[in-house]
């Protein structure tokens, strides 16, 4: 699969920057695609898919937003399979019991039904939501108040599942695997706040929220009804247990451990992640 393109949709995201940076240290021809550098590429316009997918011979699929409708990626992938990709790597998540998240299910079969090899990633919470994206801020600012209760999550790093999705992308022995990927031990957020904060040196506190009380908070910061009430939803999965496992989708694709949570911190931490006046990545 090395002798085509790889296509990676939001090649600048958590994972996607990744899975761009381990295929370029392969020596393997990649396509960074993203709505602002690389190869112009925007699920709302169409007129982009075509030439994204010209000549690539597998795709790393990312529709992991709010804005996407599920239903969109039943027909990216009828057009990858017509334009000649052979193979799909769907970033999506991990659910409760081992079952897709519901407003995964679209995005999982239209990929089964693709007619190309498909790959499912089912990744728990990333680590990174700590140093890059919606819980850094509040890190920042000393307090992460969230719904999560006493719930544990396996938080996994973003680099296992780059190189689950590089493994999938490249190799064999991929094809019509469910990988659900996490960290090796649930924490606690209070565990999570607490680690972060002996490694900045910071005090960092973890306050539980009730649901209306968190869903309030993010709408006094401008976050619209309907996303924070969908973020407050699986804030409360965790509360009630859904994260409380831990997936062998590292060891099955890559015949190793995946990264403790710990490393990770100590890793941010020394990169200056949660700096003040440092941007998140």
């Amino acid at each position: 699969m090395t002798d085509s393109p790889i296509l990676v949709l939001g090649a600048r995201g958590k994972t996607g920057r990744r899975v761009t940076a381990r295929l370029t240290d392969r020596g393997v021809p990649v396509r960074a695609a993203s709505r602002t550098t690389g190869t112009r590429f925007e699920w709302a316009d169409r007129s982009t898919w075509r030439p994204a997918l010209d000549g690539a011979g597998a795709v790393y699929l990312v529709p992991m937003n709010e804005s996407v409708d599920q239903d969109t990626v039943a027909e990216f992938a009828r057009e990858a399979v017509a334009a000649g990709v052979r193979r799909l790597v769907l970033l999506a998540a991990r659910g409760v019991d081992g079952a897709p998240q519901p407003a995964q299910e679209p995005a999982e079969r239209a990929v089964r039904e693709s007619g190309a090899e498909w790959t499912i990633l089912r990744p728990s919470w990333f680590a990174q939501n700590f140093s890059e994206d919606f819980f850094r801020e509040p890190v920042l600012a000393g307090e992460l108040a969230l719904p999560t209760g006493e719930g544990r999550e396996a938080f996994v790093d973003a680099g296992d599942i780059a190189d689950v999705a590089v493994a999938a992308l490249t190799g064999d022995g991929h094809a019509g695997e469910i990988y659900e990927i996490s960290g090796p031990e649930p924490l606690p957020f209070r565990t999570a706040a607490r680690m972060i904060g002996e490694a900045t040196g910071r005090e960092i506190r973890y306050t539980p929220l009730e649901v209306p009380e968190f869903v309030g908070l993010l709408g006094t910061q401008g976050v619209p009804a309907a996303v924070a009430e969908m973020l407050a939803g699986l804030l409360a999965d965790i509360r009630d247990g859904s994260g409380d496992r831990v997936s062998d989708g590292v060891r099955r694709a890559l015949g190793r451990d995946p990264r403790p949570f710990a490393e990770y911190v100590k890793e941010a931490a020394a990169a200056g992640a949660w700096a003040p006046g440092q941007r998140g990545r």
